[in-house]
């Protein structure tokens, strides 16, 4: 007969946690969290821990981002992450002597959003990619619920020759920011099957759409080995 342990369902960190190391990630980005506050928690059988953040505990939470870091690397880094709100977190590490990576996590706002909300997380992100020291390589992982489609000619450098679908609204906000900051949409740089580039299919059309990405500077795309989305079935491997 089970005990009242094995009975009592897992905690949704063990889950992701025991996913990360199935598939050997580092550091992953997180998004829709709805965790209030901030704070971590640390899943010590595989060897994560996860820092969040996100509204206050009596507001209505749909949003929330965070970070899963293997438990092993979190003595290396100088700070831990640092979340500017419910949609944008940050994490500086250490690469080797005098470099460094500023990875940022990242959920924005869909597309019935208000243009208010739209506003303020673009010039938060703005703000932040500014902040960011030139000599730092930038990781921008998140979902952006945004459609960036594929035309390489009206976006060059920052998108390659394959995209998927068409752009929307977001997505043009989006590419604004990247070529305002000579960022490359990684995603679009490689010759992927679709199933690794998409991560949503829409209810009507049943059609896949590209809206999570892995998007870094555009000087260093050749760091960028397998690009991916952020979805349970890929993965992204990043060398430096």
């Amino acid at each position: 007969m089970d005990s009242k342990d094995h009975q009592r369902p897992h905690r949704r960190t063990a889950l992701i946690a025991s996913e990360l190391q199935r598939y050997n990630i580092d550091i992953a980005a997180l998004s829709e969290t709805r965790l209030p506050g901030d704070g971590s928690i640390t899943e010590r059988g595989a060897g994560y821990t996860f820092f969040w953040k996100g509204l206050p505990k009596e507001d209505r939470r749909i949003h929330g981002v965070g970070f899963a870091i293997r438990n092993a690397l979190l003595h290396s880094l100088p700070n831990l992450p640092q979340g500017e709100n419910e949609r944008l977190m940050t994490l500086r590490i250490p690469l080797s002597k005098n470099r460094f990576a500023t990875v940022l996590s990242a959920y924005g706002p869909t597309l019935d959003s208000s243009e208010e909300t739209k506003d303020i997380f673009y010039q938060q992100l703005d703000t932040t990619l500014q902040e960011i020291p030139k000599t730092d390589k930038v990781i921008l992982l998140g979902d952006f619920n945004a459609r960036v489609g594929r035309d390489s000619h009206a976006w060059p450098n920052v998108l390659g020759n394959h995209g998927v679908g068409n752009m929307n609204a977001n997505g043009l906000r989006l590419l604004m920011l990247c070529s305002e900051h000579q960022l490359a949409i990684t995603s679009t740089h490689f010759q992927l099957p679709t199933m690794h580039k998409t991560s949503w299919m829409h209810p009507r059309s049943k059609q896949w759409h590209m809206l999570d990405y892995v998007i870094t500077r555009q000087r260093d795309l050749s760091d960028v080995l397998t690009p991916c989305v952020l979805s349970p079935n890929t993965k992204c491997r990043l060398h430096y």
